[in-house]
């Protein structure tokens, strides 16, 4: 679907529209299948916007997943509508500033929705529409991403008199000039210019094929020794916030356990044996 203004897209994303989805109750739905969960933003007559309760529900389910050491990957995925995520529900929003007087972000766990971020298991966002703001903040959370051909994504808050600190780690994945174009102008962009630009892994035709390839990765770090999917996954983001120097230095005590596991010599055993390593985490 095409556009002729961002505001066009934003009223969109925002507004009610019929969907081949049917909606329930439940704003988030999670299942978990051989060691992979998924979780489904699931509000498509509201354009999967993130409500109060689907806040509530996302952070319930990270410490869920955390609990569960047979979570080996996440797939952070929609309901089909168009759009993965328009971010914060406004409607909603503006009701209960009119009923408490307070802002939508006081009133939420994670407003930033930061507890994904250290979530033990790697998140892959299979991004099957268009995403701004919140659904933004859901993206660049994930540790992977997949969108699908033709949508597009941004940091629309200008437009709507908000505010998008959660953005600062997109300094590490975008470049300065493009996240400065993106949150002074609030314009969205092709999901094939942020995949060129390396923030998005793979760009695929259909919102089956984005789940597909999704469950793909997820698959491959599933099969992976985990010590060291975990390990990788924390050496990165302590590099992101130390430096070079010092993110090298955590990175040498992150995966010192990891050289000193069982696993760590299953490998090699395994590699040279000829077979498929069974890896016990430890």
């Amino acid at each position: 679907m095409k556009f002729d203004s961002v505001h066009a897209m934003l009223q969109f994303m925002q507004n009610p529209a019929p969907t081949s989805c049917d909606a329930t109750p439940e704003h988030v739905l999670f299942s978990v299948a051989d060691g992979i969960a998924t979780i489904t933003l699931n509000r498509p007559e509201r354009r999967n916007a993130l409500s109060i309760a689907a806040n509530e529900r996302l952070y319930a389910l990270w410490e869920k997943i955390d609990a569960d050491a047979g979570i080996q990957a996440v797939i952070l995925t929609s309901a089909d509508c168009g759009t993965f995520c328009a971010g914060m529900d406004l409607r909603e929003a503006a009701q209960e500033r009119e009923r408490t007087g307070r802002d939508i972000l006081d009133l939420l766990r994670d407003p930033m929705y930061q507890r994904m971020r250290t979530v033990r298991a790697p998140i892959i966002a299979a991004m099957t529409g268009h995403f701004t703001a919140g659904g933004m903040v859901l993206a660049l959370n994930a540790y992977l991403r997949v969108g699908l051909a033709g949508t597009r994504g941004g940091i629309t808050e200008a437009k709507v008199g908000r505010g998008a600190p959660w953005a600062v780690p997109l300094l590490w994945m975008l470049p300065q000039p493009i996240l400065m174009e993106m949150m002074l102008t609030g314009e969205m962009m092709p999901i094939e210019r942020l995949a060129a630009m390396g923030f998005v892994n793979h760009v695929e035709a259909t919102p089956d094929a984005v789940r597909q390839r999704a469950l793909a990765l997820a698959a491959q770090i599933r099969d992976n020794a985990p010590l060291t999917v975990r390990a990788s996954k924390q050496t990165v983001l302590a590099a992101m916030e130390l430096g070079s120097v010092a993110g090298f230095a955590q990175a040498q005590r992150i995966f010192a356990p990891v050289y000193a596991s069982e696993d760590a010599q299953e490998g090699p055993r395994a590699f040279a044996e000829k077979r498929k390593p069974v890896w016990s985490g430890r």
